[in-house]
């Protein structure tokens, strides 16, 4: 399941997408136009800049803005920077892998195996999926 960082990292990104790239869009447009808490978009939109999807202007006509074509940065990317791991278990993750505590061999566990392929199923649609799609 999403958390609400994410769902509101995801419709504020598909707002910005839909302006001209580079123009400001002010937190607080975004907010009102996306029924958004403006100190949570905050905190998102930050760290969707310190990720390096969005750039911001401070000052009169300052706001966020892409830095990146929407059609080019997948849903996969942003889900990662915005919820972290895509995959259900730690032990099947591609970019934050841990093996887990209570698995005896990774190789044997139906777990490992089925949720390898929710990954993968996973992966494939929002890997597919652009911010430009949303």
């Amino acid at each position: 399941m999403l958390s609400k960082k994410t769902k509101y990292g995801l419709k504020a990104l598909s707002y910005i997408s839909q302006k001209e790239i580079g123009t400001p869009i002010l937190i607080s447009e975004i907010a009102e136009e996306k029924n958004i808490p403006r100190k949570f978009l905050e905190a998102i939109l930050l760290q969707l800049k310190n990720s390096g999807f969005l750039g911001s202007k401070k000052g009169k006509g300052g706001g966020y803005y892409l830095l990146k074509d929407p059609e080019s940065v997948s849903l996969a990317a942003l889900i990662r920077v915005l919820e972290g791991p895509i995959a259900m278990l730690p032990c099947v993750s591609l970019n934050f892998y841990e093996k887990c505590d209570d698995c005896i061999s990774e190789d044997v566990c139906s777990l490992h195996t089925l949720m390898s392929e929710v990954r993968d199923s996973t992966l494939g649609i929002l890997e597919g999926k652009k911010l430009s799609d949303l």
